[in-house]
């Protein structure tokens, strides 16, 4: 509240001049949060963007940014495609990685998680309301393909209007509606996909229909909307585990990790979507409308892994890094021998919302209403069938070829299938939703009190339910050496070598197909079961009794949370230092009301018991916001804001229940230093995660289509959530390793972005038609590690965050050509930190740059036709692992080679 006392009494000293010039002043700017019943044309004057790429061309696309991002009064960022399916990328993740301080992640070949600023606390909305994935509290954004939306604008700073951000701010999408579009009009693309490394070919399209019309009862539209995606990917992984040997030992002992391997991250998924509107206008004040959104994702995965243990066996050849005490490279002889497991699955997510809602306007006065049922289900089921070689093979094992871990095995065939028996088989099941409703209401009054020009305020309700289930079962038989073609998988082949280069010795082996495994399920149970009595365990025959397996009640949670929140936000315009001033100021205040129930699970001795928990939350938070512009001449603005954010933990993460099991040698771990019971939980004591936030902004526009801009923010947060694993001396359970959410301590975010586009007009004839955009973020993000890791409250990197991100394009665009070649990366960051040996370690990703082509003819107004090219550079991907505390003391942890993939389109419209 003090953010607000300070702002009023700035500008009640500044009235007196202000309201002489009240008739010099332009209307007031519409606020940061767009309502959902407005159209695209209507949300692109209303919107406050600070950077928007508006793809309809590229020359119109700078001179649209500069128009919006001059006449806007928060801080914001967005993608807009003006021309149907022509976002930048495939689906919304990768679009957004281009704007400035937005990072995203890459995994199986596909952008996913987005980082804003560097946080990955991301509040969701679709046409302006909440929208979330089965039990999470935000969406999946690459579940978007990009030719369903619109655009999407990334708030960096919230107003007191919008739904509550996260720390790192707000995320909406856009889809289209029928008023958007003059009349009858069919758009759509086709387009065909080609990855380099497996080789396959995928197709993908997008159709929409629209018209609008006139009756007796007013002006009428509808819209429908239909995409399909899809896509094949094999990575090939060489790895090397994180447990480095001697870790308790003497320091100076040669330290090594103690496991190598391959892994080949194989699958295909798709997505179906479709959305759909209907709009009526009555008359000129009133509008109606009904959205509806189909949102799926379907995958089958085949994943292949090999492990050559190091644990144990003799050491030969043994070279160190120079002035080290790691190995560099060695000879492993005697070993245990390599292991194997092919890993199949599907998964699937539908997520449905259905909308009503609706705006009047008299006046001075609008009103807006919108009500939603969202209902979201992902489930998943795998089957793993494990196998290893009969006997032991000498591993040679480099740590440091081609920037990470190479090995061969001497004298192996891993084209005979005598060589190979059955290890084990594994099945899991997991199953996990959430649905809600949510209402809100909001007023826009034009008020002309002094330097108060317009008030907004409003009212929101939602009630949230959220649910967790699973289960699995592993029925380990190695000591049965059964030879692995024996059983009824069908024929054996060889794995698919998709390894970049020939460092990697060890490329593939053999492994029943996806089918030979999913088709066989049942068999396998039997053969399981059968195998396990002839070893006289009697607690896995009994686990794998039943063909099918059901649910584990002990393991699963519940959620049932509500929240009402009342907002009031006044928008300012006065003059002062010689200055056009106008911005924002208002409050949010929400009261959450949660319940968080699970099962507390204890398995030992072979004997499973539960207890129910339960928590109960009610708590308010009070976040004001306060804004400011000022425009020193007509070519310059300096934007201020000061905002307070705060982040819910996800439902599961709150769930109060534990699960602890005791090890079983008998399941054939690989674990060369097991503890006496391996747990996983919850904490029902995790905080929100809070922060406020500054944010400084200078933006520059000299010509017509030429900006330059620089923002600068900091963020004071409290109790960043994030996953840890740490090793205790349990009176009851011994050596107890548990994995579980912690609250980090304070932690400080600082950093600066700076952003610039032109078009080279000056240039003679067709050389003018050159263009670019560049933009670069740097972010220096510490927080303390919470005392379950460091009891020294030790300062460290922010799990995520990168220091540096940036984005460079060069575009031509002359007559019908249009081409473009973009370039964007991000520096090395930190995954995760955990305490398993007595000091903290850390996980990483070293940096990753990316680089894409596309190019586009257009020989008329109804169709153009697009070639694009994406990863172009297909650098691997670098992990990495730190340990002992040491940040110089580190081990490549993998080396991934990811796909190229060639596109070839053709985008059509007809009206």
């Amino acid at each position: 509240m003090r953010l607000l006392a300070s702002a009023s009494i700035v500008l009640m000293m500044a009235g007196g001049a202000a309201f002489a010039q009240e008739a010099a002043q332009e209307a007031p700017q519409g606020t940061a949060a767009a309502s959902a019943d407005q159209t695209a044309t209507e949300k692109a004057k209303d919107k406050d963007d600070s950077t928007v790429i508006v793809v309809k061309g590229y020359r119109a696309s700078l001179r649209s940014a500069q128009q919006i991002k001059r006449r806007s009064d928060s801080i914001i960022d967005a993608v807009v495609a003006e021309d149907i399916g022509k976002l930048p990328d495939v689906n919304a993740a990768e679009s957004l990685a281009r704007l400035p301080g937005v990072q995203i992640t890459h995994g199986s070949d596909e952008g996913s998680g987005v980082l804003v600023r560097g946080l990955p606390d991301v509040a969701t909305t679709v046409n302006g309301r909440d929208i979330s994935t089965a039990e999470l509290r935000r969406v999946q954004m690459q579940d978007f393909p990009s030719g369903a939306l619109a655009g999407m604008e990334v708030y960096k700073s919230g107003t007191a209007d919008l739904l509550e951000p996260g720390l790192a701010g707000l995320i909406n999408v856009r889809t289209r509606r029928p008023f958007d579009f003059k009349g009858f009009e069919i758009d759509g693309a086709i387009r065909e996909t080609y990855n380099d490394q497996n080789g396959k070919y995928n197709t993908n399209g997008n159709v929409l229909i629209t018209d609008r019309w006139m009756t007796g009862a007013g002006e009428m539209g509808a819209l429908l909307n239909l995409s399909y995606t899809e896509q094949d990917f094999r990575n090939a992984v060489r790895w090397a585990t994180g447990y480095i040997a001697n870790s308790t030992a003497d320091p100076a002992l040669p330290r090594y990790p103690d496991q190598v391997g391959v892994y080949m991250d194989t699958g295909h998924r798709w997505r179906p979507s479709a959305n759909a509107t209907l709009q009526w206008r009555p008359n000129d004040q009133t509008e109606l409308y009904a959205d509806f959104l189909w949102q799926a994702y379907r995958a089958e995965h085949w994943n292949d892994w090999a492990m050559a243990p190091l644990w144990s066996g003799t050491k030969t050849n043994v070279v160190m890094q120079e002035g080290t005490n790691q190995v560099a490279s060695m000879t492993n002889t005697g070993g245990d021998p390599i292991q194997f497991y092919r890993s199949t699955g599907f998964d699937r997510t539908d997520t449905q919302q259905i909308a009503v809602g609706g705006s009047w306007t008299s006046g001075k006065l609008k009103l807006s209403t919108d009500l939603a049922y969202t209902n979201s289900l992902y489930s998943n089921s795998s089957w793993s069938l494990d196998s290893a070689l009969n006997k032991s093979y000498p591993i040679n094992v480099s740590y440091v070829t081609d920037g990470g871990t190479a090995w061969s095995a001497e004298g192996l065939d891993v084209s005979d299938a005598s060589n190979y028996i059955w290890r084990g088989y594994y099945e899991s099941i997991y199953k996990v939703g959430g649905n809600g409703i949510q209402w809100r209401g909001d007023a826009v009054y034009d008020t002309d009190w002094g330097i108060f020009k317009q008030l907004k305020a409003g009212l929101r309700y939602s009630d949230r339910n959220a649910f967790y289930e699973a289960n699995d079962r592993y029925g380990w038989v190695l000591p049965l050496a059964i030879p692995f073609d024996s059983i009824g998988v069908g024929e054996l082949s060889l794995t698919q070598d998709t390894f970049r280069g020939s460092d990697q010795g060890f490329r593939n082996y053999l492994q029943p197909s996806l089918a030979g495994i999913v088709d066989n399920t049942t068999l396998l149970v039997e053969e399981t079961r059968a195998a396990l009595a002839q070893m006289r365990n009697t607690a896995g025959v009994a686990q794998y009794t039943p063909i099918l397996m059901g649910y584990d009640p002990f393991r699963g949670f519940t959620a049932k949370e509500a929240t009402r929140t009342a907002y009031a936000q006044e928008h300012y315009q006065t003059h002062f230092f010689n200055s056009d001033v106008d911005g924002v100021i208002g409050v949010r205040v929400v009261n959450t009301v949660g319940k968080y129930s699970g099962y507390s699970r204890v398995k030992w001795n072979n004997v499973e018991t539960g207890v129910p928990k339960t928590i109960d939350q009610n708590y308010i938070d009070v976040l004001p916001n306060v804004s400011m512009r000022l425009k020193p001449n007509s070519k310059m603005q300096i934007r201020l804001g000061v905002t307070k954010t705060r982040t819910r933990p996800d439902f599961g993460q709150l769930n109060p229940a534990y699960n602890i099991t005791q090890f079983d040698p008998s399941t054939g771990s690989n674990n060369p230093d097991p503890a006496d019971a391996y747990g996983s939980a919850g904490n029902p004591d995790l905080k929100p995660l809070t922060s406020t936030n500054y944010d400084i902004t200078w933006e520059y526009y000299p010509e017509a289509n030429t900006s330059a801009s620089v923002a600068v923010f900091y963020h004071d947060l409290f109790g960043f959530i994030s996953n840890y694993t740490t090793r205790t001396n349990d009176p009851v359970y011994g050596v107890l390793e548990v994995s579980r959410p912690e609250n980090a301590g304070a932690g400080k975010i600082k950093g600066i972005e700076v952003a610039g586009q032109t078009f080279f007009d000056f240039l003679p004839g067709a050389w003018n038609g050159l263009g670019v955009q560049a933009n670069v973020t740097y972010i220096d993000a510490y927080n303390e590690l919470p005392d379950a890791i460091d009891k020294s409250k030790q300062m460290v990197k922010i799990q995520g965050v990168s220091n540096w991100s940036y984005n460079l394009a060069l575009f031509y665009e002359k007559g019908k050509i249009s081409t473009r070649l973009s370039y964007n990366g991000r520096s090395r960051w930190i995954n995760s930190y955990d305490n398993r040996k007595g000091s903290w370690e850390g996980e990483g990703t070293e940096a990753v740059n990316r680089l894409d082509y596309s190019f586009s003819y257009s020989p008329n107004d109804a169709y153009t036709i697009n070639l694009d090219a994406s990863n172009l550079l297909a650098e691997p991907f670098h992990n990495f692992h730190e340990y002992d505390g040491n940040a110089h003391a580190k081990f490549v942890r993998d080396i991934r080679d990811e796909g190229r993939y060639y596109g070839l389109s053709v985008r059509f419209k007809y009206n």
